[in-house]
């Protein structure tokens, strides 16, 4: 039997042992016995339960375990006296017995509601109304009745009040803002049955009649403990706020003390109508404070974030709409999604927090600075100018650059900074402008970016090229070329690189710069990019049967971050080699750090590639700040070193020392480097030194739609292939 279940297993058993002790005689010895056994076993469950599950907070539970063992002791101690030697003495041992067991469940009951959060207001509304009903029907006739000595009167008393005292821890758990676990709940359950059965004990002339409530409540103390959620009191996360269910409840409550005025026994007796009038009005000043409470909760929660005590961004949009000279900076975190899947928002709540505090340190005083979205900033200064804003952000983006410690985790968030500002201007623009500028920022890879008329220019262009791309795959405007790997010493065209090219009947020669981002933003780059793919894979396994060995070894395609996110690409590429019946090593697909930064689908996407066969090559690699860790993640064969390493190769300097460490980390781990942007002979030659042996690039070849291998071969290497070798 498995721990996660054994509490159903005890539950079902408990059930069953109940009805068959009920149907016993009552007088009789098996019933004492069974019942005393219930109860016995309930308690060393609880002590069980501790070590099965070992919670971290394993005193609440000891305490439980002793009040239910102190009162089993109570129960012995009242049979002793009945079956043996033949009295029914009240008050008695028996009675020391069960009252010295109620400190210890509230003891228990202490350390579980310690963290329960929430108002005590609610409570007290609860707590006080079941009271005064309590008071009036059960307490007050004790006190005031037929008690034949002091000690009777005060034992009678006694038992009451320590329910009262139950009572008011159970409103304590069922009004706390965050959700219980099951174990809370059949907690919470076991204490309302136990203060249902004293009630039931005290009031009714025959006792058999809550001996099953008793039992239950037994039963259900253990069954919380050997519930798997006993480790935990509360569900993680957010609270659960004010549901119908609560509502419902204070509002029954807040209706109880006048609705007692109905009862013609309240309204006979003076003292009643005192105490109902005394309830009432407490009653009624309690809502009152909790509804203050409640607007003054709202008004905060609506003003002011929740996680970061910054601003909220109703508070920011008013404070941009009487702000004299408003300069608004709006701060969007990068990759900050990837926290959260990979780690748990507690530790992106907790980066959150941290960065919110740096914000706060690095802004002036009279600045507003919010939390307008889940991962986005901003700080406006009511009365300043453009340079103002402008040595403000490179001053924040200084302050998020360092890392953040939190779960156990160093981690970096980058941020991009979108600027706008200016008179004349309403609040909702203001942060138009900034969030567009924000986006400009991340696309362009820059730390800020101020807005312009030219960046909702560019967006409008960017709608109208998207709605061409439409029509250009719709009549075939699409055409591939190929460009060269050239493989040194030997000159030998080792793959091509599959590239894309936008023929506009109006426009001429369209860029991939200018159309794929916007194909990237509107989807359209799942449909162009697998045509693109099954334009190669046909033309590869062309070249296959047509050149033999003077064909390339492989053909690389480019693949974007939203056909890696798609749950099926991996069966598309299957589907479209298999179709054109090109072996799986024959494909590269090249990806950007970008691409698979975030981790998540992608790097499952690329794993399922490589189960095919398909070979991984990493684009643009070294321009990342995470290039290293992602040969850790993602699964790769080839690196595609940067241009911009390339560009510099024959001067002495960082990118040279770079370019040397890069060929020596693909030698270390096994992998195909490939230098881009070769343009120049020199370049080739500093290249080839450093070991670098495949090579791209105009010096080799430019992408054309029919390469004739043979010949780029012979012109691209004619004067300098005879120098490396050796």
């Amino acid at each position: 039997m498995s721990r996660e279940r054994v509490w159903r297993w005890w539950l079902a058993a408990g059930a069953v042992a109940i009805l068959l002790q009920y149907a016993l005689p009552e007088d009789g010895l098996l019933a004492t016995i069974a019942y005393n056994v219930i109860g016995l076993s309930s308690g060393l469950a609880v002590l069980a339960a501790v070590r099965l599950h070992r919670p971290e907070r394993p005193a609440m539970w000891y305490w439980f375990a002793a009040g239910q063992l102190t009162f089993v002791l109570g129960d012995l101690t009242y049979e002793l006296y009945q079956l043996v030697l033949r009295q029914e003495p009240y008050p008695s041992f028996a009675d020391v017995f069960y009252l010295a067991s109620y400190p210890m469940l509230v003891t228990g009951l202490l350390l579980l509601v310690r963290g329960r959060g929430g108002n005590l207001i609610d409570a007290a509304i609860v707590s006080l109304s079941l009271g005064l009903v309590y008071w009036i029907f059960v307490i007050y006739p004790v006190v005031v009745g037929d008690a034949g000595s002091t000690l009777e009167r005060l034992t009678s008393t006694a038992y009451p009040a320590a329910d009262m005292l139950l009572l008011a821890l159970i409103a304590r758990i069922v009004t706390g803002p965050r959700a219980g676990t099951p174990s809370t709940w059949m907690l919470g359950l076991a204490v309302t049955l136990l203060f249902a059965a004293d009630t039931g004990f005290a009031l009714l002339p025959e006792a058999h009649f809550v001996d099953p409530i008793f039992l239950l409540s037994y039963v259900l103390w253990a069954a919380a403990a050997l519930h798997p959620s006993m480790t935990r009191p509360y569900q993680a996360g957010a609270p659960t706020g004010v549901g119908r269910a609560r509502v419902l409840v204070f509002g029954a409550c807040s209706l109880l003390c006048p609705a007692m005025l109905f009862l013609p026994s309240i309204r006979s007796s003076p003292h009643d109508l005192i105490a109902v009038a005394i309830g009432d009005g407490v009653v009624f000043l309690l809502v009152i404070a909790r509804m203050a409470g409640f607007v003054t909760q709202v008004d905060r929660s609506v003003l002011t974030d929740d996680l970061t005590g910054l601003a909220s961004r109703r508070r920011l949009v008013h404070a941009l709409s009487v702000a004299p000279r408003p300069q608004l900076a709006l701060l969007g975190l990068n990759a900050f999604k990837n926290v959260n899947d990979e780690l748990g928002r507690p530790v992106g709540d907790a980066v959150l927090a941290t960065l919110g505090a740096r914000l706060r340190d690095q802004v002036p005083a009279g600045a507003v600075i919010a939390r307008v979205g889940g991962d986005e900033f901003a700080v406006l200064l009511a009365h300043a100018c453009a340079d103002d804003l402008r040595v403000l952000a490179d001053r924040l983006s200084a302050a998020l650059r360092s890392p953040v410690n939190a779960g156990g985790h160093e981690l970096y968030v980058g941020v991009a900074i979108g600027l706008a500002g200016g008179t004349g201007v309403d609040a909702e623009e203001l942060l138009r402008q900034a969030e567009a500028a924000m986006y400009a920022a991340k696309q362009a890879g820059d730390t800020a970016r101020r807005w312009s008329p030219a960046l909702d220019e560019r967006a409008g262009e960017h709608t109208r090229l998207g709605g061409e791309i439409r029509l250009a795959l719709d009549h075939g405007q699409f055409r591939v070329v190929y460009q060269p790997i050239v493989e040194l010493p030997s000159g030998r065209v080792a793959a091509v690189e599959a590239l894309v090219r936008w023929e506009h009947p109006q426009r001429g020669l369209v860029s991939p710069v200018d159309f794929v981002p916007v194909a990237e933003r509107n989807g359209l780059i799942v449909e162009l990019g697998e045509w693109i793919l099954r334009t190669a894979c046909h033309q590869m396994a062309t070249w296959r049967r047509e050149l033999g060995e003077q064909a390339p070894d492989r053909i690389s395609v480019n693949v974007s971050a939203r056909q890696l996110a798609r749950h099926g690409f991996a069966a598309t590429v299957a589907a479209v080699i298999a179709e054109a019946g090109l072996p799986a090593p024959c494909l590269a697909v090249e990806v950007t750090e970008t691409a698979v930064f975030e981790g998540g689908q992608a790097v499952v996407t690329l794993n399922e590639l490589r189960d095919l066969g398909v070979r991984i090559a990493l684009d643009d690699f070294g321009t990342g700040h995470s290039s290293l860790n992602l040969l850790q993640t993602v699964p790769v064969d080839i690196l595609k070193v940067d241009k911009s390493f390339v560009d510099t190769i024959t001067e002495a300097g960082r990118h040279a020392v770079i370019a040397e460490a890069l060929i020596q980390v693909s030698h270390g781990l096994g992998l195909a480097a490939v230098a881009e942007g070769v343009e120049t002979a020199a370049q080739a030659e500093a290249l080839h030194r450093l070991g670098y042996r495949l090579l791209q690039g105009y010096y080799f070849g430019r992408p054309v739609a029919d390469p004739n291998f043979a010949l780029s071969t012979a012109v691209a290497t004619q004067d300098h292939m005879r120098a490396l070798r050796p």
